[in-house]
């Protein structure tokens, strides 16, 4: 399916239901379903039979119109953490799951996860180079280095919200778009169902009051089978996330299948931009820069994309644009006029498309000087004047100093100090105070140094590409390092953070004594010879943190994914096949089916009966003697 959609993208696409008949598709989704509830992988020979048929029956349902979305009671296939009899229920038991709010069930994850399987390459070989959220091989960091590389020298920013668009639509325009690409009935209609479905949820009256919990609890041991809750530090990186990828989308009863749906949706959006990229291109011969037709040249210096030499008054028009998720930032390199102007066209068309409205303030329109928030990195420019070398005419190299823009891309300390807040990591905004995290107070000290360096290591890539990141990333050590000083000086009452980093030494390492002997993690560890066991914070001092990553993107990127598709489909193409043997002709080279026709050639002219069969397995009855070179011959061309 990738291949013949990349092969033919424009193609209308109406043979779904072939692949939904497919069973090793079904198997497929139920491996991915079961590994996101039990936390475990399960290999195709451990389904047991009772789950094949039961699989079997959920697609022959699905065929036959017989499935429903959001049943509580009625399964063709249970999770096989599920141990629930539901003919046993009592009344209360069966009238609470039939009016409170449910997860998702587990075979309307496996559905899910079919039509994902089935709609994702049609699409994804559909969409816009503009997009960048809910898609594979596409991430917040190739959003950064696209802007780092091609917003460089504009002067205006739009930057909108569209995120209330992925809360939900009106199921007519979900279908319509679907619709423009595939037209088959029945995976339409399923969508159509999922969406149409009410989902159940509790009432805010019917919410019973929390019961107060005791004051010793007893600690909860997780079932078998059941999966392990998110780390303390994947969960603390979490609470990271940028404002534009906090919010996923979650469509009736399509689960895993709405952020797909979504981008559907907003596909409209991005090609009608690209539309507008053209419209408002106006080249001038006197700017060094984006002077092709298409204006996707490289810009001056390939080593250094985001530096753009200033020429004076008469400069290009330009506009770019990137999505990710529901947020928008258009640049805008010309007058603010095209900025106004385009901004009033694109209210016009979100009123039109989406019935979403929108005013100037949602959309406002910000100088490059003032400082650009997306994806919690700032954009802002700052002026350079290096020195330009030239050979001119004659062959003398001219050196001058030149002046122009340089697009900085830097990670924002505010936002960071507002997140850590919000993590309870530090009061205050002017003078940060770290407060120490009590969630790890009965970790041992090795472990609790391993969870903070996973998540120190998890921002330093996070900042990978930020101007700061030597910056930043200190400062998060220095947040980290020193609420866990005061988490062990509480832990091992030893008052203050000084004499915590005075016995544990600047990183930590050192194990911690308790005022009264030795404390029992450091009598095991010292037992077992673990001693050095104990990893030290990263990252302590600046010059540990690694630079900032500054390698050239390319125009026209494509994840490894498209790239091996897109390759594979140019190869197996019959026209570049020809080209290729013609150039193998040219250059005086001999292509292996050439080399295989030789072969056959020398065995006919020594008259050696060959067939294709000994040919291929390099077997043979020799009638004459031959030499062993002949043999050799053989196997090569069995090899080949």
């Amino acid at each position: 399916m990738w291949i013949d959609n990349f092969r033919e993208p424009d193609k209308t696409v109406n043979n779904l239901t072939d692949y939904l008949r497919r069973f090793e598709l079904w198997v497929l989704a139920y491996q991915k379903v079961s590994a996101d509830d039990t936390g475990a992988y399960m290999p195709r020979s451990a389904i047991t039979r009772p789950s094949l048929e039961d699989l079997l029956a959920l697609r022959n349902a699905v065929l036959d119109n017989r499935f429903k979305w959001g049943a509580r009671l009625e399964f063709f296939i249970k999770s096989p953490r599920d141990k629930t009899d539901y003919e046993s229920l009592s009344k209360r038991k069966i009238k609470a799951i039939l009016t409170t709010t449910q997860p998702s069930a587990f075979q309307d994850r496996i559905v899910q996860e079919v039509l994902f399987m089935i709609l994702e390459p049609v699409y994804e070989a559909r969409f816009s180079q503009k997009s960048f959220a809910f898609r594979p091989g596409r991430t917040a960091h190739t959003a950064l280095r696209v802007i780092r590389r091609s917003f460089a020298g504009y002067l205006w920013y739009i930057k909108g919200d569209l995120s209330t668009v992925l809360d939900g639509m009106k199921v007519g325009m979900v279908i319509s778009a679907l619709m423009r690409d595939v037209r088959d009935k029945k995976v339409v209609d399923l969508i159509k169902a999922a969406l149409t479905t009410p989902v159940v949820t509790t009432r805010p009256d019917d919410v019973e009051k929390k019961k107060t919990k005791r004051k010793y609890q007893k600690k909860r041991v997780l079932a078998d089978d059941e999966p392990k809750p998110d780390p303390y530090w994947l969960e603390s990186f979490f609470g990271f996330a940028p404002e534009e990828a906090e919010k996923v989308p979650s469509w009736g009863h399509c689960g895993i299948l709405s952020p797909l749906l979504a981008n559907i949706c907003l596909d409209e959006l991005d090609r009608w931009m690209e539309g507008k990229i053209q419209e408002f291109y106006r080249p001038s011969k006197n700017d060094v820069i984006w002077n092709s037709p298409d204006g996707e040249v490289e810009q001056g210096n390939t080593s250094w994309p985001e530096f753009v030499p200033t020429s004076g008054p008469d400069k290009t028009r330009k506009i770019d644009y990137i999505r990710f998720g529901g947020h928008i930032l258009i640049g805008v390199r010309g007058p603010r006029a095209d900025a106004a102007t385009l901004r009033k066209q694109l209210i016009e068309f979100c009123d039109q498309k989406y019935m979403l409205k929108l005013d100037n303030e949602s959309l406002p329109i910000e100088h490059i000087t003032k400082g650009i928030m997306f994806l919690d990195h700032v954009l802002c420019r700052r002026v350079v004047y290096p020195t330009l070398r030239y050979t001119a005419t004659g062959g003398k190299i001219i050196s001058e100093k030149g002046v122009g823009t340089l697009l900085s891309v830097t990670a924002s300390l505010k936002q960071c100090i507002r997140q850590f807040r919000k993590l309870n990591f530090l009061k205050g905004d002017r003078d940060p105070d770290p407060q120490p995290c009590f969630r790890m107070f009965h970790a041992t000290q090795a472990h609790t140094n391993a969870q903070m360096n996973k998540l120190l290591s998890t921002m330093v890539e996070w900042f990978r590409y930020a101007d700061n990141r030597k910056k930043i990333v200190n400062f998060c050590s220095y947040i980290i390092r020193g609420s866990l000083a005061k988490l062990y000086a509480a832990k091992y009452k030893l008052r203050s953070r000084a004499k915590v980093y005075k016995i544990g030494s600047r990183t930590l390492s050192r194990p911690l004594k308790e005022k009264k002997g030795q404390s029992p993690e450091y009598h095991n560890l010292l037992r077992m010879g673990l001693v050095e066991s104990i990893d030290g914070l990263m990252y302590t001092r600046m010059s540990l943190v690694p630079e900032t990553d500054y390698t050239p993107f390319p125009v026209a990127w494509r994840p490894n994914h498209e790239k091996a598709l897109l390759e594979y489909i140019k190869l197996s193409d019959q026209k570049t096949l020809e080209e290729q043997q013609n150039c193998l002709k040219e250059q005086g080279l001999i292509s292996p089916q050439d080399y295989i026709s030789m072969l056959v050639w020398n065995y006919k002219r020594n008259a050696v009966p060959v067939d294709q069969k000994s040919l291929l397995l390099g077997t043979g009855e020799e009638k004459d003697n031959e030499s062993d070179d002949d043999d050799d011959e053989g196997v090569h061309a069995a090899e080949i």
